[in-house]
């Protein structure tokens, strides 16, 4: 797919202009004649960059730059003003914008721009993405912006060979993720191993991370080399760091600043060429505070941060995962089946997930288990669930949010048909589109393809 581009001005002359030249160039557009349309936008689709006009009516350029650096940090800026100044470019500069141009800008220096943030953001210049290009976040499936903006993160970083620190929920998928970024890095052809830091007693897991020679205690019976060195000219992923013990701390912290190991029992160290990635749902800071982690190592770990959102903050996913695993664990199970019934879909997305990804993987373990249709009822989701549902919020708030999620999954499904989404909520149109305006959705933004969110 080409780059596309969030393109956002409330003069509709130049919007249609401007969209037209950003086409001719090669850029996929999707037009927003305000900020509030820009945010209803990113509902739907992630742009690879913003181009905003400054001054507008409601949400301005630089309100809009706050909006999306909140909820997508990574995502480039270009800002775009008739009434420009040096105070007001350096504000910009000086808070992120990725560039600042005055009208009338040239547009061979705004196509430049736009080229080089879509160098930053790491998405493909022109024609399809190749698979080969795609293939290190194939193990990952998601179709939610808070975690399209993690991977953009992870892609960026995965290029250096910094030690990476990834913080979130357990069964977020850390480990995946760490997986990722090994594939995408330069060493994505050596071997990736793993270990969990807290789950391996102290005097065996020192033994596991640098090794051991023979008759250095009771068992030894051979030489036996650490993950240190298995991990050689690959990546090291210490899940649950902080979980290690401080005698541990100081002599892992030893071989990341002298980048050699010495085994257990041996009087020579052995050099190591390894990316260390750790990970922990842990709160590292508190426990740096209190002392119960190193601080030297803290820094020397997190060196760059990146934290995986929990399953609670990405439903959308929610479905893509469900049938994922349906059909792997179909098969593992020789279950004739297929589908999960729509009510049972929704007590899905509505739960509360503590356990993340990994404790919807076991919900739908037990459905598929336990199932004797091709449909997977709701009553075995609710069995399954097992009563753990949401904290209680007001009615409002509810109805609200089950509003809006309930909309964007139509439209989703029906790829932005309005008839075929009204069909299905059993609203006639009028009252479908009365909906859709009160949560400021485009139908059109659904559309499959995006052709037809292109035309200014």
């Amino acid at each position: 797919m080409n780059p596309r581009i969030l393109l956002v001005d409330d003069d509709p002359d130049l919007l249609r202009l401007l969209s037209i030249r950003l086409k001719a160039t090669g850029f996929e557009v999707i037009p927003a004649d305000n900020g509030e349309a820009a945010l209803a936008t990113l509902a739907a689709h992630r742009p690879d960059v913003v181009v905003t006009d400054l001054r507008m009516p409601g949400l301005d350029g630089m309100a809009l730059f706050d909006a999306l650096r909140q909820s997508h940090p990574t995502l480039p800026v270009i800002v775009l003003t008739a009434n420009g100044s040096i105070p007001d470019a350096v504000d910009a500069v000086r808070r992120g914008v990725f560039g600042y141009l005055t009208k009338p800008y040239d547009a061979a220096e705004l196509i430049e721009q736009i080229r080089r943030a879509v160098d930053l953001s790491g998405s493909e210049k022109q024609g399809s993405r190749s698979n080969e290009s795609e293939s290190w976040r194939a193990d990952i499936i998601t179709r939610s912006p808070p975690m399209e903006d993690f991977l953009q993160q992870a892609k960026l970083v995965a290029a250096s060979e910094v030690s990476v620190f990834i913080t979130g929920p357990s069964g977020a998928g850390k480990e995946l993720a760490a997986r990722a970024i090994h594939k995408a890095s330069a060493r994505a052809n050596g071997p990736f191993v793993a270990i969990n830091c807290g789950a391996i007693p102290e005097p065996l897991l020192e033994s596991e991370l640098f090794g051991h020679v023979k008759g250095a205690f009771t068992g030894a019976h051979r030489d036996h080399e650490g993950l240190f060195q298995s991990a050689r000219g690959g990546t090291l992923f210490l899940d649950e760091i902080g979980d290690m013990p401080l005698p541990l701390q100081v002599k892992l912290l030893r071989v990341l600043e002298e980048r050699e190991v010495r085994p257990v029992g041996a009087t020579r160290s052995v050099p190591v060429d390894v990316r260390v990635i750790s990970a922990t749902h842990r709160n590292l800071e508190e426990a740096r505070d209190e002392g119960r982690f190193r601080e030297d190592l803290y820094y020397r770990l997190n060196v760059v941060s990146l934290t995986l959102p929990p399953l609670s903050e990405r439903r959308e996913d929610i479905p893509l995962l469900t049938r994922h695993f349906l059909q792997r664990l179909a098969g593992r199970y020789q279950r004739d089946v297929n589908n999960i019934a729509p009510d049972a879909m929704a007590l899905l997305v509505s739960a509360p997930w503590p356990g993340n990804v990994r404790q919807l993987h076991n919900v739908v373990e037990q459905v598929v288990a336990l199932s004797t249709t091709p449909v997977i009822p709701a009553s075995l989701v609710q069995r399954a669930l097992q009563g753990d549902y949401p904290a209680i919020e007001s009615f409002e708030e509810a109805r609200r949010r089950f509003e809006r999620d309930y909309v964007i999954r139509l439209l989703r499904m029906t790829e932005g048909n309005v008839t075929q989404a009204a069909r299905l909520a059993k609203r006639n149109r009028t009252e479908f589109y009365r909906l859709l305006a009160r949560h400021n959705l485009e139908a059109a933004a659904f559309k499959l393809g995006r052709e037809s969110v292109q035309s200014a």
